[in-house]
């Protein structure tokens, strides 16, 4: 296949009405269209919507892959639970990007790799599936997904060396599944998630029942009675991760320590992943070379066990040599050269040399008038000159 293309859109907020499912069917005849997802691929053609138009009107995810190398991913969220200065804090390029219509944020990630996905075949689908719980997490005051994007920023090399990290958010050393499939089909670099994890602290983003009481039990009765009244309204699916999200900036955080780092540059960010991959690299060389040693001192040890058996029976091995050319046949020559070989390791194992090259000789002249096993026999380097 040439060329593929996959499109996949959902909407998770809200199901699209009739009227929107047919001015989607408008632009295509055979995609799988649902109130809730809208999927297409292509090996020719091209897609005639616009996605960035579609998020704003229809849907909150939409995923791109094409063949070529390219992965695309865009996100959609009401203004009220991720605000786009936060959100630009991170966003900072092609690669990773943030901007507002009307009441929702949409969120654009980018990634371009010339290798294309041919390597591995990926016809896209599941994909959107595994990374859909991001905007609950990001919802839910979760910032992981936003500083992996900005890896992404980093590792396109689209920011200035100069340009200071973002806070860098807890848990970056424990992702879950969708932040680490997040990061696969963004193919982010495994140094800079490393580099980046080394300074997130532990994630502890629970609370408490108890927590959770005395908080909503402090808010003036004008803001509990606003929350009760948007509750009950049930149009609001972020509500609840919008509620919790408040209640967890509550609590006091850690008094941050004098000796605490100081943000990196981005410099020197990427200067830190470049030794991390050295190490790595160093560390796998290492390994690499130990199996090699391992393997060959295995090997080394079942050669010895061999030609130890082999010395024990050697008077048998040579009859089955005469036995062997004595045939004739081609494939019977093969065979007798094998033992040959072995009976040749034999003797320069115990330092015999000259022994087995008086036996090869006489070998030699006993079969003078066989030229395609004496040809057998030089080929395989068993010819002894006189």
């Amino acid at each position: 296949m040439s060329e593929y293309q996959y499109y996949e859109f959902q909407a998770v907020d809200r199901p699209l009405i009739k009227g929107e499912m047919q001015e989607l069917r408008a632009c295509s005849s055979r995609a799988t269209i649902t109130a809730t997802r809208f999927v297409n691929h292509y090996e020719w053609g091209n897609f005639k919507g616009n996605p960035s138009t579609w998020m704003e009107k229809y849907f909150d995810a939409f995923l791109y892959l094409a063949n070529w190398g390219t992965h695309e991913l865009m996100l959609r969220l009401p203004r009220r639970v991720l605000d786009l200065d936060t959100a630009k804090r991170y966003c900072r390029g092609q690669a990773a990007s943030a901007r507002v219509k009307g009441d929702f944020l949409i969120l654009e990630f980018l990634s371009e790799d010339e290798a294309g996905d041919d390597r591995e075949w990926d016809d896209g689908s599941g994909w959107l599936s595994s990374l859909i719980p991001l905007r609950a997490d990001l919802a839910g005051g979760d910032h992981r997904a936003l500083y992996l994007a900005w890896l992404l920023c980093v590792q396109t090399r689209e920011l200035k060396d100069k340009e200071a990290e973002p806070p860098i958010p807890a848990g970056l050393g424990d992702l879950t599944a969708p932040l680490r499939a997040f990061a696969d089909f963004l193919r982010i670099d495994q140094d800079l998630l490393t580099a980046a994890a080394a300074r997130s602290p532990q994630a502890d983003t629970s609370l408490s029942d108890l927590e959770v009481e005395r908080w909503i039990a402090a808010l003036p009765d004008a803001a509990k009675t606003k929350w009760l009244v948007r509750f009950a309204g049930g149009q609001e699916p972020h509500l609840r991760a919008e509620l919790l999200r408040q209640c967890r900036a509550s609590k006091p955080s850690a008094p941050r320590r004098s000796t605490e780092e100081a943000p990196r540059t981005v410099g020197e960010f990427l200067a830190a992943a470049e030794r991390l991959a050295e190490e790595r690299h160093r560390k796998d060389a290492e390994r690499a070379a130990a199996v090699r040693a391992r393997r060959e001192r295995e090997a080394a040890e079942a050669r010895t066990r061999y030609l130890t058996d082999l010395a024990a029976r050697e008077p048998k091995v040579w009859g089955e040599v005469d036995t062997l050319i004595a045939t004739k046949k081609p494939d019977k020559y093969d065979q007798a050269l094998k033992l040959l070989r072995d009976l040749r390791d034999l003797h320069s194992w115990k330092g015999t040399t000259n022994e087995i090259e008086a036996r090869l000789f006489r070998l030699q002249e006993a079969h003078a008038k066989k030229p395609s096993f004496l040809a057998r026999l030089e080929k395989a380097g068993l010819t002894v000159k006189t």
